[in-house]
């Protein structure tokens, strides 16, 4: 490392701390030289993984379109950003886990499908039905009815399969009328 003032490449560590969450040391130095001072921070480099595209173009990973993908899916369905940060956190730390450089982005596509299927059904739909690029109303229906499926054979495994599912109505206006003493009539 050289001094930023006059390039001399000696110099004397005054302070160091953790900084940035942790993910960094920030080192206070004196140039021997010069003796004026400076900050540098040192920080472990990122791996970097590479995504390779469906027509065979590789490019940088980014959380970022995984993030924004979800967002989309998600739109108007309570699901706080939050959630949505985390999942692509988690999505990224377990494909550098397991990966060494490079993930195709049909891989990328499915974790992302695996983790909105745990978080919402219509997210999911909505992930899928542009991820899967459904070309007709049939594709769209058969996807929608294999969740279905599953979701109604999820139910009927934790509610025993002998007992009837019981729905209640929804409270109209005139039940709420009636149910606070003022006649709908």
């Amino acid at each position: 490392m050289t001094c930023p003032y006059c390039g001399h490449s000696e110099q004397r560590v005054l302070d160091s701390r953790a900084a940035r969450d942790g993910s960094a040391i920030r080192r206070r130095r004196e140039c021997c030289h010069c003796d004026r001072r400076f900050t540098t921070f040192e920080e472990p480099e990122r791996p970097r993984l590479f995504v390779v595209k469906r027509d065979g173009t590789r490019e940088d990973f980014d959380r970022e379109k995984i993030f924004d993908g979800m967002r989309i899916a998600c739109r108007k369905r309570p699901i706080s950003v939050e959630q949505l940060r985390a999942m692509a956190c988690r999505i990224e730390q377990d494909l550098l886990q397991e990966l060494e450089d490079e993930v195709e982005s049909e891989h990328v596509g499915e974790r992302v499908l695996e983790a909105l299927l745990g978080l919402d059904a219509v997210a999911w739909v909505r992930f899928a039905s542009v991820y899967r690029d459904f070309q007709t109303v049939a594709e769209f229906r058969e996807i929608v009815e294999s969740l279905s499926t599953a979701g109604s054979k999820a139910k009927s495994r934790i509610s025993g399969a002998d007992a009837p599912l019981r729905a209640t109505p929804p409270l109209r206006d005139k039940d709420e009328a009636v149910g606070s003493g003022r006649s709908s009539l």
